[in-house]
């Protein structure tokens, strides 16, 4: 659907490193997220040579650049330098996912937005 909201959040150790990646099937498209060289994945195709780097060891070592942009944006407009990326919809938006996936989580089946919007 246009105008589809989706919010993912996993993140997972495994034997070769620290793995956090993500892949949306869709209609129109196939996107993925989090292929780097550092992926920690080793092909067993011959002569394959993606990935090429040492995986990541741990999170901060591959989340420590956005961490950065986050705070400076932050600074930012806690200063009264910039204007907050994310509006009261947005929040507000985030706020009624967190309460569907609770209800979801509780309850052992799916909620759509439209039943915690009601409530």
């Amino acid at each position: 659907l246009l105008g589809t909201i989706a919010l993912v959040s996993n993140s997972r150790h495994n034997a070769r490193g620290y793995d956090v990646r993500l892949e949306l099937h869709g209609m129109r498209d196939s996107i993925a997220v989090g292929l780097e060289d550092k992926l920690p994945l080793r092909s067993v195709e011959p002569g394959a040579t993606f990935p090429a780097g040492p995986p990541h060891d741990f999170f901060m070592d591959r989340f420590a650049p956005a961490y950065r942009a986050e705070l400076t944006a932050f600074t930012e407009v806690v200063a009264g330098r910039a204007t907050s990326p994310c509006t009261v919809a947005d929040a507000i938006e985030a706020g009624w996912i967190a309460e569907a996936c609770a209800l979801s989580l509780a309850e052992h089946r799916p909620v759509r937005l439209e039943e915690v919007r009601e409530a």
